[in-house]
Parts: C-alpha cells; sequence; structure tokens
C-alpha cells in the first residue's frame, strides 16, 4: 500500500514539475502579474482536478465492480496511452519556451476562473485521470470510489505544491530557465522515464 502510494507521489511529482500548459501559465501569471495572482491560478486548476477526480471515481469504480474484465481493458488502455504521452513528449522539443509580453493583468478571482475552467474543459486530463489512476489502486479492503478519491486529493495537494511553488518562486524559476541549457532536457526525459516505467508496471 505505501509503497503504491509513494510511487504515485513520486510520478504525480515529476508530471508537475515537467513543463506543460497549466505550470507555464501559473509561471507567466506569477511573473506579470504578481504571486498572489499565480497562487490564484493555481487553485483554479486544482479545484478543476477535483472535478475530473469525481468524474473518473464515480463512473470507473462503478464499472470495475459491476464488470471485473473492464478493469483489464482499463489497465491496457492506460498503458497504451502513457505510451503515447512517451512518444509525444520524445517528439517535443527539450527547449523551455514561455513569453510574458502579452499576458494581461487580471484580478484573482477572473485567474481562478480561468484556471478552473482551463482545466475542467480540457478533455484531455479526463483521458489522462481515466489512465494514470486505476493503475495505482492500493486496497482490497477500501472501495474502489474511495480509493480513486484519495489518489485524487493526493494528485492535488502534490501538483499545488509544486505549482505554489512555481507561483512563488516565478522570478528566480524563470531566471534558471533562462541560464540552464539542460533544464528542459533532464524535464524531458524524467517525464518519459515515468510514462514508460508505469506501462512496464501495468503490462507486467
Amino acid at each position: 500500500m505505501l509503497e503504491t502510494l509513494s510511487a504515485f507521489i513520486f510520478a504525480t511529482a515529476i508530471l508537475a514539475i515537467s513543463p506543460g500548459p497549466d505550470n507555464i501559465f501559473v509561471l507567466t501569471q506569477s511573473i506579470v502579474n504578481g504571486k498572489k495572482y499565480g497562487i490564484a491560478t493555481v487553485f483554479g486548476l486544482m479545484t478543476g482536478c477535483l472535478v475530473h477526480t469525481t468524474f473518473v471515481a464515480f463512473g470507473v469504480s462503478t464499472l470495475i465492480e459491476q464488470q471485473p474484465l473492464f478493469f483489464i481493458g482499463i489497465k491496457i488502455f492506460g498503458a497504451s496511452y502513457l505510451l503515447y504521452l512517451a512518444y509525444q513528449v520524445y517528439k517535443s522539443d527539450v527547449k523551455i519556451t514561455f513569453s510574458t509580453e502579452q499576458v494581461l493583468q487580471k484580478k484573482t478571482i477572473k485567474l481562478f476562473k480561468k484556471g478552473f475552467l482551463m482545466n475542467v474543459l480540457n478533455p484531455k486530463v479526463t483521458i489522462f485521470f481515466l489512465a494514470f489512476f486505476p493503475q495505482f489502486l492500493f486496497s482490497k479492503q477500501l472501495s474502489h470510489l474511495v480509493q480513486f478519491y484519495i489518489l485524487g486529493l493526493l494528485f492535488v495537494l502534490v501538483s499545488f505544491f509544486v505549482f505554489g511553488m512555481i507561483a512563488l518562486m516565478g522570478g528566480q524559476i524563470s531566471a534558471a530557465i533562462s541560464k540552464s541549457k539542460n533544464i528542459g532536457y533532464y524535464l524531458k526525459w524524467g517525464q518519459i522515464v515515468v510514462f514508460v516505467v508505469i506501462s512496464i508496471f501495468i503490462i507486467l
């Protein structure tokens, strides 16, 4: 149980650190508008994650309990999708680029709503949760619904911590990215390794 949850937390942290639309958006808002505006954006994004967790938890947990073979299908889908994501990351550029030139100043409530809608209206997040979460079910005693919510809360807590640090240290992070030539390379391959290792774990 602890080993599974530890692996989930580690994988979530790597994915949260790796450059993507969400954390780049948090970084730019923090630099342009200030730290509290970056934090407001993070709150919006993480609230959206709770919505996706609810969709997946209620939908998948019921199907797993009613159709045991469905769980095998979910695992095959999860492994395939994570390998696809690894391939997509492999094809992507190692350079981390972001611009603050066209970022407008907004109120914190508007940035909260923006982060929330960015997350909730993104179908890729639901697909990712569907592929990622079932692979880390960790208990035979707890219901699948409870386990999904535990994983969802852990995902939100870890991601909130990482994204919060990005918001609070926006200036230092942007300076480090500008100076370092290899940071994008390490983050890219860290993400690929996480996806591939989880996929192999599922298949085996």
